[in-house]
């Protein structure tokens, strides 16, 4: 039996023989669930642990584990949709010891470019957003920094920043529109770059 808070193909319950579970952070779900209907990957099924913990990287080891431990026995492979995410390696170590396998690189930034040319870069002094993030930008940039209480700390926090690369999964004028009004409210140049769904789009297509 399959657990309330998994998501199932279509909705349908089904035994754990043959399927893969997908762990994930919250903030791929629109991706995630995107891609398992676009390529009919019905034996995958997804839970998400919260999109906040994107700002709170030492939380995610643990959480993980929690996951993995609550279904390791009703599936037959387990995926965890983290990359490295800010944990220093543990997540990394923890998977490792867990026997399940998880998306390659330092954060989804990367990934979504594609690790290798994301590397290529070196861009030291820009600050992203994903399509989640540009939607999701008050409850994870502004109100946790406290820029709506005390604007001032702007400054202080992106000093060393010189522009804001919108990193586009999807063509959405309105979501373009909108995270350009992010780069003007940081003071930031604006870049948008469309990147799809990158190494993401590898990386389950190899656990498929």
């Amino acid at each position: 039996m399959i657990a309330d808070d998994v998501l199932t193909q279509d909705g349908i319950e089904a035994s754990g023989k043959g399927r893969i579970l997908l762990i994930a952070c919250g903030a791929l779900a629109r991706e995630i669930l995107d891609l398992r209907a676009s390529n009919r990957w019905n034996h995958m099924d997804l839970t998400c642990l919260p999109a906040i913990l994107h700002n709170y990287p030492e939380r995610i080891t643990t959480a993980v584990e929690a996951a993995v431990a609550k279904y390791r026995s009703a599936y037959q492979t387990i995926f965890v949709v983290y990359a490295d995410c800010g944990t220093g390696g543990l997540l990394k170590a923890a998977c490792d010891r867990m026997g399940v396998e998880m998306v390659a690189g330092p954060h989804c930034y990367s990934f979504f470019e594609g690790n290798e040319a994301f590397s290529k870069r070196d861009e030291m002094t820009a600050f992203y957003l994903t399509d989640f993030l540009v939607r999701q930008f008050d409850a994870f940039v502004t109100r946790p920094l406290g820029l709506d209480r005390h604007p001032q700390l702007r400054d202080m926090y992106f000093a060393n920043y010189t522009k804001l690369v919108y990193q586009a999964q999807t063509d959405d004028p309105a979501l373009d529109a909108k995270a350009k009004t992010h780069a003007d409210f940081l003071g930031l140049a604006y870049e948008r770059r469309f990147t799809g769904y990158g190494d993401l789009k590898h990386a389950l297509e190899r656990v498929s």
